[in-house]
Formats: structure tokens, C-alpha cells, sequence
């Protein structure tokens, strides 16, 4: 059994999901299975039952997750008591973040870290903002830059670390879409919608419809502000994005804020962590550096 091997099975034993387990953890369904038969050959039980349409745990498999939760935590501890009697602290941490944020928020923040702790390796991962806080909760990142979800769960520790204003924007450049836009008054239910799939940016922009009484009209849910920007640029419709995503992007001249006649409220940008990895001397310093910067 390696720390490896337990955290690949402590994913698998929450979502109960192979293929999402092994696009999470970037490992090939095959490797998966594998390391799963390892840990039950080991073991000499069965740790989930599986057929085409489920997985579960076996009663072994509620054991051992009780076991590897405490055993992994315990490793941490380990090498935490370990790295406070050294010169200087090191380690390895996982972050995940925008593409926009690692170059607008990030850089600062890493800087300091790298004086402060030379000898940590950072590893870093870009997606959706709007997964941040699920990547953190479950285990697959050590810390996110994220926007402030309406609802922080409570195992979720949160510094804030700055506003990010949000905009309604639409193309510049002749379509169909512009055509609608200069018309006064706007016919918003006219007008192609490209929405967030989820997240703090979708629940803003569906506030606004309703107080608007927009019934809109959605041409397409996307993952990622990024993509959105590059949508809107396209001519695809019109869409919402943190002002910081547009300001930083290679389409921007195709792309122009509308004026909605309401203030959308603003991202609170910060880091997360699970609370009780507050502790962890590498978490401790990132989250000291970034809450204070």
C-alpha cells in the first residue's frame, strides 16, 4: 500500500464513478483498476462491487476507507512534524485556478511564496473557477483560487484576496447578435444567451434575468469564462464575464460591455482550503502570504 494507491481509492470510494475518478486523479481507467485489484489482492476482500451500471462499496470497502482516511492523514502529519525540524520547508502543493487567474492574480502571490519557500515545488492545474471549491473539497488539489460560492461548505476554509467585477458583454464586430444590441429598446428574449454551466457567475446572471423578467433565449452552456469571452467574440450572443477575463483576453477590441441598467455584484476572489490542512506548514505559509498580499 502507497499514499498513492490510497488516494486514488479514497476518490473512488466518494464518487463511486470510475471514468470521473480517473479524469480527477489523471490516471488511465486501466492504471485504476489495477491499483484497486492491488489493494483487494492485499487486503484478500473485495473493496466495491461492480456491474455495467454501479459501483458500491463492500462492507470491507467501508472499513478500509475508515482505515486509509486516518492512515493518510496520519502520513501527513508525519511528514509535517518531519519538515518542521528542517532548515527549510519543502514539499510539493497543487493549485488549481483559471487560465485568467494564473496570470492575473497568481504571479504576485507565487513570488513571495518561492522567497519564502524556496524548496517547495508547486504544481499547477487551470480549468473552470467553478470547480475550484469541488476540486478542494474532494481531495484532487491542495488549494484553489476561487470566486466565493454562495454556499462555502464548512469543511472549506476561505481568504479573500480581492473583488472582480462582472460584466454582460457582447460582440463588436457585424452580426446578427450586434444588429439586436443597437436597437433600443434592447429584445433581450431575442437575443442568443451563452450561459456558465454552473457556478457563481451562472447563479448572477439568472438573478439578473429574473429581475429583468427575461425569458432568455440559450444558444449554448459553456464551461470556462474563457470560452464565453470567445463566444461572444465569435458572434455567438451574449454572455457574462469576470471584467479581468475580458481585459486579458486576445479578442478583447471584439468585445464590449452592455449597460443593464443594474449593478451585478462582483466576484469575491480568494483561496480555499480544507480547514484542517490549515495546519500543514507549506498550506499555512501560502495561506498567510496570499491573505496578506
Amino acid at each position: 500500500m502507497d499514499v498513492r494507491s490510497v488516494e486514488l481509492f479514497l476518490h473512488l470510494s466518494h464518487s463511486l464513478h470510475f471514468a470521473k475518478t480517473s479524469r480527477a486523479m489523471h490516471v488511465s481507467a486501466s492504471t485504476l483498476s489495477r491499483v484497486i485489484q492491488r489493494l483487494e489482492d492485499e487486503l484478500g476482500s473485495s473493496l466495491f462491487i461492480r456491474d455495467k451500471r454501479s459501483v458500491q462499496l463492500t462492507h470491507a470497502g467501508l472499513r478500509f476507507r475508515s482505515f486509509a482516511e486516518q492512515w493518510l492523514e496520519q502520513w501527513r502529519q508525519l511528514q509535517m512534524d518531519l519538515s518542521l525540524h528542517s532548515t527549510e520547508l519543502a514539499g510539493e502543493l497543487t493549485i488549481y485556478c483559471s487560465v485568467t487567474a494564473s496570470y492575473s492574480h497568481l504571479p504576485d502571490i507565487l513570488d513571495k511564496y518561492r522567497l519564502s519557500c524556496p524548496k517547495a515545488d508547486i504544481m499547477l492545474e487551470t480549468g473552470d473557477v467553478a470547480l475550484a471549491v469541488d476540486k478542494v473539497a474532494n481531495g484532487e488539489v491542495d488549494i484553489a483560487l476561487a470566486a466565493r460560492p454562495e454556499h462555502l461548505p464548512l469543511n472549506i476554509a476561505f481568504a479573500s484576496i480581492g473583488k472582480v467585477p462582472l460584466s454582460i458583454i457582447g460582440p463588436t464586430i457585424a452580426c446578427n447578435v450586434r444588429k439586436l444590441l443597437v436597437q433600443d429598446p434592447i429584445p433581450w428574449e431575442q437575443i442568443p444567451i451563452i450561459l456558465p454551466e454552473h457556478g457563481p457567475a451562472r447563479a448572477r446572471i439568472d438573478h439578473w434575468f429574473k429581475q429583468m423578467g427575461i425569458r432568455p433565449d440559450v444558444y449554448a452552456k459553456v464551461a470556462g469564462h474563457e470560452a464565453i469571452v470567445s463566444m461572444v467574440a465569435l458572434g455567438g450572443g451574449v454572455g457574462i464575464a469576470p471584467q479581468v477575463v475580458v481585459d486579458n483576453s486576445p479578442v478583447r477590441e471584439r468585445i464590449q460591455s452592455i449597460p443593464v441598467g443594474v449593478d451585478l455584484e462582483p466576484f469575491d476572489m480568494g483561496i480555499c482550503m480544507l480547514s484542517r490542512r490549515l495546519h500543514e506548514p507549506l498550506m499555512q505559509r501560502f495561506w498567510q502570504i496570499a491573505a496578506n498580499n
